[in-house]
């Protein structure tokens, strides 16, 4: 799985003013939790970039004047008006202890309704977890193959070994829906079926007729 460093420094301040002044030296106030203590960080902005603007689902090794710290991110907040990073929470992993996670979803596959002309609609891009450290993983790998047209692949069909999903499970996660050009030759086919009888019998007695008359 993938993983980053980031390098911070303990805080030993706190409240509006102190983390003011973390903001203005482009720091970024940090809490880290679920461990034996609460540990509180600042670091660089630019630190927090890789993990930051990313959908992948990475580990974060913290370092703090000689600790290191292995985290998950859970929380980000952001400066309404700025939309710059102003506060990050991380949750210490711990290895005999579940943690709860939100892990993104692999598309495996192309569907059996798409090779027949449908459309692939993807309803969800990530399931919440909860499960043991060691079993994280960078994504959920979901088999599509075998998709048809108009069905969808639920929650409940997402099979996982040592992993509890949290979503509801009848939630559809994927699913296979018609084209408007798929629609509109389903739609005509019928006519053009009806038609060729019809038209075969009207041609019946207008052949009939062209005929020569049989001879006595």
């Amino acid at each position: 799985m993938k993983s980053i460093t980031i390098e911070g420094q303990l805080r030993t301040e706190s409240g509006k003013k102190a983390t003011r002044h973390l903001r203005s030296q482009q720091l970024v106030p940090g809490v880290i939790y679920g461990g034996k203590k609460e540990i509180n960080f600042s670091a660089p902005a630019t630190a927090f970039k890789d993990i930051v603007y990313t959908s992948e689902f990475m580990l974060t090794d913290v370092k703090i004047d000689g600790s290191t710290y292995r985290c998950i991110l859970k929380d980000l907040q952001f400066n309404k008006v700025t939309d710059l990073l102003t506060h990050v929470d991380f949750l210490e992993l711990v290895d005999d202890k579940k943690v709860v996670a939100t892990l993104p979803l692999k598309f495996v596959g192309t569907p059996t309704g798409v090779k027949e002309g449908g459309k692939l609609v993807i309803k969800m891009k990530s399931l919440k977890v909860k499960a043991f450290p060691k079993y994280l993983k960078e994504h959920i790998d979901v088999d599509i193959n075998k998709l048809e047209l108009n069905e969808n692949i639920r929650v409940e069909d997402v099979k996982l070994d040592n992993i509890e999903v949290l979503n509801s499970p009848r939630i559809p996660i994927a699913s296979v829906t018609m084209t408007r050009q798929l629609k509109q030759e389903e739609a005509t086919a019928p006519k053009t079926a009806a038609a060729a009888p019809a038209a075969a019998k009207a041609a019946a007695p207008a052949a009939a007729a062209k005929a020569p008359a049989a001879k006595k």
